[in-house]
């Protein structure tokens, strides 16, 4: 039986499980995902509150404008929207308009243009959100995001409220982690932030994680081929 048992988990990805668990509590939550196009070659994914978004005919979307305080939630290097912040949003949502985007590059968000800074997808954020209807929202940045956090409330002032950040720079240069790098066994930021293999992914989670939490070489796995 335990061997049964096995083989049946070695058959189902557990983080494409975790990630269809979460996506339903979304849902339930009164949440939907929701593609915006900032312009041809560039689409941003959103979870969004199910009640700006309706469909009065087949094919042709209404966007309504928040009728809550809107809180913008934006997730670090490792992961995406729904990774990150997929435990809070409905405490959030209680009493705001909670909009979940995927960076560009992670997750549902692609671009074909070039550009990789902050300032890139601080821009696109704004499009994106301003398409959605809103006009004015609080950021709440972890990591990468806390970065994008900072050059969004730099660029577009009258647009962003407030920000709350953690465990983020206003800015980083490879020289100010390098040496957290080297500590750690890597030669290239890259090795550190885009693990190749199980221990790699290991090594980033007890750096990025504060109380470290012991995943199994099959979650891991699992992880790398979603």
């Amino acid at each position: 039986m335990q061997r049964e048992i096995s083989h049946c988990l070695n058959m189902v990805n557990l983080v494409t499980v975790a990630l269809s668990l979460i996506s339903w509590t979304m849902k339930m939550t009164g949440m939907k995902p929701y593609t915006v196009e900032m312009e041809p070659g560039t689409v941003m994914k959103f979870w969004v509150p199910s009640e700006t978004i309706s469909t009065p005919k087949p094919k042709l979307k209404h966007i309504s404008k928040p009728t809550k305080p809107v809180v913008v939630l934006l997730h670090g290097f490792a992961g995406d929207g729904l990774v990150t912040w997929g435990f809070q949003i409905n405490t959030l949502a209680k009493k705001y308009a909670v909009y979940v985007p995927d960076l560009i590059f992670f997750g549902g968000s692609t671009t074909d243009k070039p550009n990789r800074s902050p300032t890139f997808q601080a821009e696109c954020l704004v499009v994106g959100l301003k398409k959605l209807g809103v006009e004015k929202c609080v950021l709440v940045g972890f990591s990468y995001g806390g970065m994008i956090a900072f050059k969004m409330a730099e660029l577009y002032g009258e647009f962003v409220q407030a920000v709350v950040v953690t465990g983020a720079v206003l800015a980083i240069q490879e020289s100010l982690i390098s040496r957290a790098v080297e500590d750690n066994g890597f030669f290239f930021c890259f090795e550190a932030l885009l693990p190749f293999f199980t221990e790699g992914l290991n090594a980033l989670l007890f750096l990025g994680v504060y109380r470290n939490i012991w995943f199994p070489n099959c979650m891991l796995n699992d992880f790398f081929k979603v």
